[in-house]
């Protein structure tokens, strides 16, 4: 459990769009939680915030902007309060050979998978210091591990995004603040996906309602045995 008392916890999830996010989002807010959900285009929110009835309210950011980034943060503050749980939840990717990506293509992945972030955790991290205390959790990907042909959009930004966790949780844990990276190795499902699932046996696919339960469990962890690194993937899933 956290040893946080008293006041109730305030969850930050950038990248809160469909699927993983959402759940976040979701799990989140029923488990007490005041929650915010930040997205480029918050409006894609307006049936989830509707649905959890103002246990959590949605901002627009765009991860990649220190300003953007900036204000979010001060917004919270104003509306919520500091947060005491943040969650860096967002990607951008193009399958794309080697030789036909363009400079532009990786920049603008890694500027989303990576560089937001690091400016989001260090947001949250400037808030949390003074307080010696705080939940930072970056959302990583097998791409976090290897390399795959056709995947160096996502690969390069998963793998300096567990770089940049690793720092943050070697810095700052001695503070109180607790950095963690998950590691999703498999699929996750989705409405998408619904006909594969049906291919695939049950729990084939990753409960996206299940990925957020074991976040918020890590947010609990007492801090005399945190979790650094947490992979999560189906029973079937071959690694």
């Amino acid at each position: 459990m956290s040893d946080r008392t008293g006041d109730k916890d305030i969850a930050l999830v950038v990248g809160a769009g469909t699927g993983l996010g959402s759940a976040l989002v979701r799990c989140f807010a029923n488990a007490g939680m005041n929650v915010a959900a930040a997205l480029r285009a918050p409006d894609k929110l307006s049936a989830l915030i509707g649905e959890l009835s103002g246990r959590a309210r949605s901002y627009a950011c765009d991860a990649t902007d220190e300003a953007a980034v900036r204000g979010l943060f001060e917004s919270l503050a104003a509306d919520l309060g500091p947060p005491t749980l943040v969650v860096y939840n967002a990607s951008a990717f193009l399958k794309k050979s080697f030789l036909e990506t363009t400079p532009e293509e990786l920049e603008r992945c890694w500027r989303v998978g990576c560089l937001g972030g690091f400016l989001v955790g260090q947001a949250a991290a400037r808030i949390m210091a003074p307080k010696g205390a705080g939940t930072i959790l970056f959302t990583g990907a097998t791409a976090s591990l290897r390399g795959g042909a056709g995947f160096l959009n996502m690969a390069v930004p998963k793998f300096g995004l567990r770089a940049l966790a690793q720092s943050m949780a070697r810095e700052f844990g001695s503070q109180g603040i607790h950095v963690a990276h998950v590691i999703i190795d498999g699929q996750i499902m989705s409405d998408a996906r619904a006909e594969l699932a049906r291919e695939r046996p049950p729990d084939g696919l990753l409960d996206p309602g299940a990925i957020a339960q074991n976040y918020l469990d890590l947010h609990r962890q007492h801090r005399s045995a945190w979790t650094q690194e947490l992979d999560l993937r189906p029973w079937v899933e071959k690694f």
